[in-house]
């Protein structure tokens, strides 16, 4: 499996529409996502294969495999079934929303919508899906923790930081409340998985709330 750009979350974008993908693909860069893109549901299980990424934005309607069946697959295989998935279709009557919260997707978006509201709801799904990870990290005895030097020691800056990444904020997010440019949020959260060892946010968040920096 490929590493993947630590520092930043990663997102799969999965539309039949290449105008649709180059438009939020950019859009959500600027607001500091790292996207893979896959044309249909096919290709995006290949990627799946390769890399798993924090949170998936499909479309329902596509060639091959629609979104019902990706996500049905999704659900059932134990490696992704964790993952938030977004939906988003043209269609938007009741029974349409109902059907795709119900066939697995924990967000149904009508197209066309604000990018703007596309990355809030991004923000918020993560935000989520970290709160729920957390909470089962400190339930559950019988994960193995994470192991980190007893020497590491964080700045200031570094601790505030992290605090907020097990929080599940994004790097912008970090970036407005702490007052400093996304690179900087970026090369302090590279300082601390060179000095923890860990390989990427997720390991870091468990470790902060494991040792209860939070």
């Amino acid at each position: 499996m490929k590493d993947k750009d630590k520092t930043s979350q990663t997102l799969l974008l999965i539309d039949d529409d290449p105008n649709l993908i180059l438009l939020v693909k950019d859009y959500l860069e600027f607001n500091g996502y790292r996207v893979l893109t896959a044309n249909q549901g096919m290709e995006a299980i290949k990627i799946l294969e390769e890399e798993i990424p924090d949170l998936i934005i499909c479309d329902v309607m596509m060639p091959e495999m629609d979104g019902y069946t990706f996500v049905k697959e999704i659900r059932e295989d134990s490696r992704f079934s964790w993952l938030p998935i977004i939906f988003l279709s043209a269609k938007g009557q009741s029974k349409d929303r109902i059907k795709g919260l119900t066939q697995g997707a924990d967000v149904y978006m009508v197209k066309p919508f604000e990018p703007d509201e596309l990355v809030a709801q991004v923000n918020s799904t993560l935000s989520q899906s970290n709160r729920l990870m957390a909470n089962n990290f400190r339930k559950t005895d019988h994960t193995p923790k994470i192991r980190v030097p007893k020497s590491v020691g964080l700045t200031p800056t570094e601790t505030k930081v992290v605090n907020l990444v097990a929080q599940g904020f994004s790097n912008r997010d970090i970036s407005e409340t702490l007052g400093i440019s996304q690179r900087t949020v970026e090369s302090h959260v590279s300082n601390m998985l060179n000095k923890t060892g860990l390989h990427n946010r997720t390991e870091l968040s468990r470790w902060v709330i494991e040792n209860e920096l939070v």
